[in-house]
């Protein structure tokens, strides 16, 4: 990456972590999405410790909910234990149980090439923790006129597996969409299965502004918006903003993977 990129990053990651701690419902609001999370972590035991790797970990925020998580981004930071990419991580092969992508991977230009890097990392029953936008029919004029980054079409995602020979920055905010709801996917080749898809209404969230823009509702209505949001559940495909996608590397012992 370019001095001008890190610049920029860093420049973000400051602006951002002031949000964090001028906004409590902001705060608040992340939390409940850590939650999710959290729930579909591989269990944590004396005999097989959970090793925790978030990718683009940015301002390091999720480390106050899961102690010893491992935090690596393209950029350092005092926060950062690893700057490196996505495709190329500073891992043992098979020795992480987790690997967790908060809005990061619509930022990964060949996903599919990141899964086989994962898949090197990651012990067997290890899994993936993809948490990124959904598109549906009312989320899609919010992402596509609220924030800078396109959404992207299902027919210009690659699917090779090796690496980008330059990375460089790419956006496309409907891929975790268009891969894991739209399309009916068989496992990735490196042994994957799915685990669990969720998709669900956060207007609490957009409404809440997020890191760049002031809240659009006061902090004593969330409880209303909250609520409305378990009814507008009830129909993704129609409501949903949000996804959380969990991915598992398959035992050696699975008759269908061997």
């Amino acid at each position: 990456m370019s001095p001008g990129s890190s610049q920029q990053h860093q420049k973000e990651i400051l602006s951002n972590r002031e949000a964090w701690y001028r906004k409590p419902l902001l705060r608040e609001e992340y939390h409940r999405l850590y939650e999710r999370l959290v729930a579909g972590l591989t269990d944590d035991n004396p005999e097989q410790p959970r090793v925790a790797v978030e990718i683009g970990s940015g301002m390091g925020q999720l480390r106050e909910v899961i102690p010893g998580l491992i935090c690596t981004d393209l950029f350092p930071n005092p926060w950062i234990d690893h700057v490196c990419s996505a495709y190329a991580l500073p891992f043992e092969p098979g020795t992480v149980s987790d690997l967790i992508l908060i809005d990061v991977f619509h930022h990964l230009e060949k996903p599919f090439a990141f899964l086989a890097e994962a898949g090197r990392c990651l012990r067997h029953g290890g899994r993936v923790h993809i948490l990124d936008p959904y598109i549906s029919l009312t989320s899609r004029p919010v992402f596509h006129f609220g924030h800078h980054e396109p959404i992207g079409r299902p027919g210009d995602i690659d699917h090779g597996t090796a690496p980008p020979s330059e990375p460089g920055y790419y956006a496309a905010q409907g891929n975790a969409t268009h891969i894991f709801f739209r399309n009916a996917i068989s496992p990735p080749p490196d042994g994957f299965s799915i685990v669990s898809r969720q998709r669900w209404s956060c207007w609490s969230y957009l409404l809440s502004g997020g890191f760049s823009k002031p809240a659009f509702y006061p902090p004593w209505f969330a409880g209303v918006i909250r609520a409305a949001d378990r009814i507008l559940s009830m129909s993704p495909v129609l409501f949903a903003g949000r996804c959380l996608v969990v991915l598992q590397k398959q035992e050696k012992s699975d008759p269908d993977h061997p």
